[in-house]
Order: structure tokens, then C-alpha cells, then sequence
């Protein structure tokens, strides 16, 4: 009886065995060999021989050529204000007119009081003939004669004293008349017609000469020598451009040269002056400014967005002829127009990863995808899912 049991238990385990043994081939056929990485989806463009310039480049602040605070000179009435806001100018137009009543009457004051000064200094004169040709005749003595001239002499003076009277009371009167003092743009009006205005006081309006304008910046002393060499060679052209709007440009030349470097950021003031005859350059604007100083025939460029910076400086990914991404270690040289010169590391004709490099192993295989590729495999993959 012990036996069987024996046998049956027996039995029981090596089915047990043999079914689990089943069930393992079963799992193991279900278990699939791990995939490889995928390749790397990237746009590459070829590094291409271009003529590059060699640019300082700047942001700059426009100023106008001269820009006057129209101020009265005078106290008195604002009377008549004889232009627009806004309007462009010549010199000598009339602005201000001030109420000249008073001062008119000081002129005439002051001319009535020369024109009896001048006929005292008339008769002074005369009788100091007379009794001169006297004493010699022995009539009278040359005491009275002599006092004579000196009323002659103290007339004169009255008189030379009526006549800058009357120069300062017409000075006077003139200042009531406000004429431009400079061709140029006017502002806005500050004291309108009927108020008070007092002397050097208040700014009765502003005129600014837009056409030339001249854009002051900063270069680094690192720049200044060889500015220096461009304008001992003749003018220096500069660029201007108005951030946010590259069709609107203006070619000035280089003017002024501050005469020292600011020994806190290491740059010196640079002036460039603009004809703006299209008056597309406006005081106060920012710009960008850029000055060629010379032109690096045939170099090496590629995008400026190929370039990377890692712990080694700055590199790009290249795709080489079996589709795989390779680092390189780059040199650059200057940027013009979206393209970085590459002095050391690239050669022409290289493909290098412009999009995509997160995405990028070193040794990695990469597939080269369109403009526009990923940008549509993600509108096709959103309605797929509605």
C-alpha cells in the first residue's frame, strides 16, 4: 500500500515537471529580441565657399543733427503762435508772436530822447565855434570858450548814451518776435496762445534737424585699431537697420571717434552720420548698425544654428557617407546674414545637422528628413487621433 502511494506521488511530480517544462517553451518563444535605437531624425545643410564680410556690429541710438529748445527771451503775453505741431520749418520762419505794446513805447521813448539830445549837442557845438573864433578876436575870454566845448563834449555823450538806449529798447522789441532759429522738424507745442510766458523759463517748443541724423554707439577697444586703419584709408560706410524691419536701411560714414575709452565696459563712443533724406531714421530710435571692414573670400560657412557648445568648445555634428553623425570640433570666424564662418574643423561640401541635434548620439545612425517633414508627420498624427 506504501509502495503505490509511492509510485502515484511519483507520477503526480513528474507531471507536474513535464507540463511546466511545456509552459517555458511557451514563454520563452513569446519573449522577442530587444530592437535597436532608431535612427535620429535631422535636416542637414552643406557647409558652402562663400565671400563673407567682416562686420562690427552695434546697436545705436539715432540723435538729430541739431536740436534746439525754443525758449522766450523775454517776459509778456503769448500772443499768436504761427505754426502747426509737427511741422517742418525753415530758418527765420516766425513761431511766437509776445505783446510788444510796452516795449514799442520804450523805443519811441528812447528815440525822442536821442533826437534832443542830438539837437542840444548841435547847438553845443555851434556856440563853441562862435566863442572860439571870439578869443581869438580878444572879445572874450578863453575860460568861456572852454566852457563851451564842455557842454559840447557832455552832449556828445548824452547822445553816444540815447544811442544804445534806443539799440537796446528795438533789441528789446525783436526779442517779441520768435523766428525759427534752424531748419528742422517742431515737436510738440508746450504754452499755448494767451498765457504768460516768463523769461528763459519755460520750453515753448522743440525743433529737431532730421535730414543728416547722426546714430551714436560703442565699439570695443578691441575694434578701434582697425576702424582707425579703414578711416586713415577714406570714409568708413555704416549700415543702419531698424530692428523688427530689415527692408528699412540707411548707408551713413563714420564721423567721430570719442577721445577716450571707458575704462569700466572697455568701449568708446562711436558717431555715424545719415543724409536721411527719406527721414526713415528718427531721434531717439534704436538701430542695428553694422561697418564692413574687410571681405574673407572663399571661406568655409555653414547655419548658425549647426553650432553647438559643449565642454570642448564649440562643434557640430557631421553626417558621413554611411549616415552617421559624427562631433567636430570647430574654429569659427566672424557671422553675417544667419551664416557662422568656420575657419578650422570643416570642409566644403560636408553635411552638417542644422535640426534635430537633441536627438543626435555620436556614432548614431541619422535620417535626413525635409523642411517640413516633422512639422507634417505631427498634423497627420493629431487627426489620427481625433
Amino acid at each position: 500500500m506504501n509502495i503505490s502511494r509511492f509510485y502515484a506521488s511519483t507520477d503526480v511530480v513528474l507531471l507536474v515537471i513535464f507540463s511546466l517544462s511545456f509552459v517555458l517553451q511557451g514563454c520563452e518563444k513569446k519573449i522577442e529580441k530587444p530592437k535597436g535605437r532608431p535612427p535620429a531624425l535631422v535636416i542637414t545643410a552643406p557647409a558652402t565657399l562663400q565671400n563673407v564680410p567682416v562686420l562690427i556690429q552695434s546697436i545705436g541710438n539715432i540723435e538729430a543733427s541739431e536740436s534746439v529748445a525754443v525758449r522766450t527771451q523775454i517776459s509778456g503775453e503769448l500772443t499768436k503762435v504761427a505754426f502747426r505741431e509737427g511741422q517742418d520749418v525753415q530758418k527765420g520762419a516766425l513761431l511766437f508772436q509776445l505783446d510788444q505794446r510796452s516795449l514799442q513805447a520804450a523805443v519811441t521813448k528812447a528815440e525822442a530822447s536821442l533826437l534832443r539830445n542830438r539837437t542840444l549837442l548841435a547847438n553845443a557845438r555851434t556856440d563853441f565855434e562862435r566863442y572860439s573864433r571870439l578869443v581869438t578876436d580878444g572879445i572874450v575870454t578863453k575860460e568861456m570858450a572852454d566852457g563851451y566845448r564842455t557842454r559840447a563834449e557832455s552832449a556828445a555823450a548824452d547822445v553816444a548814451a540815447d544811442v544804445a538806449a534806443v539799440e537796446n529798447a528795438r533789441t528789446q522789441l525783436s526779442f517779441c518776435t520768435i523766428t525759427a532759429p534752424i531748419s528742422g522738424r517742431l515737436g510738440a507745442l508746450a504754452i499755448d496762445r494767451g498765457n504768460v510766458v516768463k523769461a528763459n523759463d519755460t520750453v515753448l517748443v522743440t525743433i529737431n534737424r532730421l535730414t543728416p541724423v547722426n546714430a551714436s554707439f560703442t565699439i570695443t577697444d578691441k575694434d578701434l585699431p582697425a576702424l582707425k586703419r579703414q578711416m586713415a584709408i577714406g570714409k568708413v560706410a555704416v549700415v543702419a537697420e531698424i530692428s523688427g524691419a530689415p527692408a528699412v536701411k540707411d548707408t551713413g560714414s563714420v564721423t567721430f571717434i570719442d577721445n577716450s575709452i571707458d575704462p569700466a565696459t572697455g568701449t568708446i563712443r562711436i558717431k555715424a552720420s545719415f543724409d536721411n533724406t527719406k527721414k526713415l531714421l528718427w531721434p531717439g530710435q534704436f538701430v542695428n548698425l553694422s561697418i564692413t571692414m574687410a571681405l574673407l573670400n572663399n571661406a568655409v560657412v555653414v547655419p548658425s544654428q549647426a553650432i553647438q557648445t559643449g565642454q570642448k568648445g564649440q562643434f557640430v555634428f557631421v553626417v558621413t557617407k554611411d549616415g552617421t553623425a559624427e562631433i567636430r570640433q570647430v574654429s569659427l570666424g566672424p557671422v553675417a546674414a544667419g551664416m557662422t564662418v568656420i575657419e578650422k574643423g570643416l570642409q566644403a561640401d560636408e553635411q552638417v545637422v542644422i535640426d534635430g541635434q537633441m536627438r543626435v548620439i555620436p556614432g548614431g545612425k541619422v535620417e535626413i528628413k525635409a523642411k517640413g517633414q516633422e512639422k507634417g508627420e505631427q498634423k497627420a498624427s493629431g487627426a489620427k487621433a481625433q
